[in-house]
């Protein structure tokens, strides 16, 4: 009798000891914070409540006649230079392209020096007064510095700069570059014009004239670079200044979003296009005019795509952190 009662007694024990390690057991809760990767392109969201909230719609291609407009910047100021009268002044926006133009600039003179001196070396070779040893060296010379010269140029050249239309740029005016899809070379042409207006002039347009196309199209976004240059004898417009330029497009299929999709952050459009795993990710989109509530989507965007329409600020917020 004594041994039953001592199992009913271990037994109710361990039940007590069990129902008091349920009761104190810490409650495991699930994070359901929006995560935020890929410096805010991506953005999953975890919380069930959430997700009713953001609504999205597919995007279709329509056949429209439209003219598309693209953000630019002005990337160099050209103006007199003092001390230099035969080479004007080139303001870049980037202190980087400031020392690839100038290494340029340094590295013709450098090979024009070095070509006189190789000639000279050369003649006293040929009279006895030089050794095969010096005409070599001033050879190497000459051909290291003809390698130098052409890094320098690549860089110019993929910012959309052209370094030889640089030293014979108008003085008094400006160059701006901007992005544009490859699908639109075709009806863009040298020597047009373009309307440009910028931020810090909303009152006043410009005309610009498109001076030349870069010579890489970008293998990610498909984008190739344009320049134009202004005309800026009251010296208003600076180096770094922003700007949207609008191109006359003829007819053609077009995506168009909702107007609420679109969201604009430093001159450049975006929208948010919604993922399996209830995942949104931001993309730059190249837009064009607005026809009613839908604006023109000229690249970024493929057809059936599915844009945020409703809690775009939202997204917006939690992609670029404000």
């Amino acid at each position: 009798m004594m041994k039953k009662n001592l199992i009913f007694l271990l037994l109710a024990f361990l039940s007590w000891t069990s129902c008091k390690n349920k009761e104190t057991a810490p409650l495991v809760r699930q994070d359901r914070k929006p995560v935020i990767t890929d410096g805010g392109k991506s953005i999953e969201l975890n919380d069930p409540s959430l997700i009713d909230y953001f609504k999205s719609e597919p995007v279709h291609i329509s056949s429209v006649q439209a003219e598309f407009n693209a953000p630019a910047r002005v990337i160099a100021t050209i103006v007199r230079s003092v001390e230099n009268t035969e080479l004007n002044l080139v303001l870049f926006d980037n202190p980087d392209l400031t020392a690839n133009y100038t290494a340029f600039l340094q590295h013709i003179i450098n090979i024009n020096t070095f070509k006189v001196n190789l000639d000279r070396v050369k003649d006293l070779a040929l009279n006895g007064a030089a050794t095969g040893k010096e005409v070599i060296e001033a050879q190497t010379l000459l051909a290291n510095e003809r390698a130098a010269i052409i890094e320098d140029e690549a860089k110019l050249k993929l910012a959309g700069l052209d370094p030889e239309a640089l030293k014979k740029a108008k003085v008094n005016s400006v160059w701006l570059i901007c992005d544009i899809p490859e699908t639109q070379i075709d009806n863009l042409k040298t020597g047009g014009t373009a309307k440009v207006q910028f931020s810090s002039f909303p009152e006043e347009n410009f005309t610009g004239k498109i001076d030349d196309f870069g010579e890489v199209v970008d293998h990610i976004t498909r984008m190739v670079k344009l320049r134009i240059s202004i005309a800026n004898p009251n010296s208003q417009l600076k180096a770094g200044m922003f700007a949207t330029v609008q191109f006359g497009i003829k007819e053609g299929r077009y995506i168009a979003v909702p107007k609420e999709a679109l969201v604009t952050v430093q001159g450049k459009n975006f929208v948010f296009v919604q993922k399996p795993g209830n995942r949104f990710e931001r993309k730059e989109v190249m837009t064009g005019d607005q026809i009613n509530n839908q604006i023109l989507v000229f690249s970024g965007l493929a057809e059936n795509e599915s844009v945020a329409v409703t809690g775009v600020m939202q997204l917006k917020g939690l992609s670029f952190g404000y």
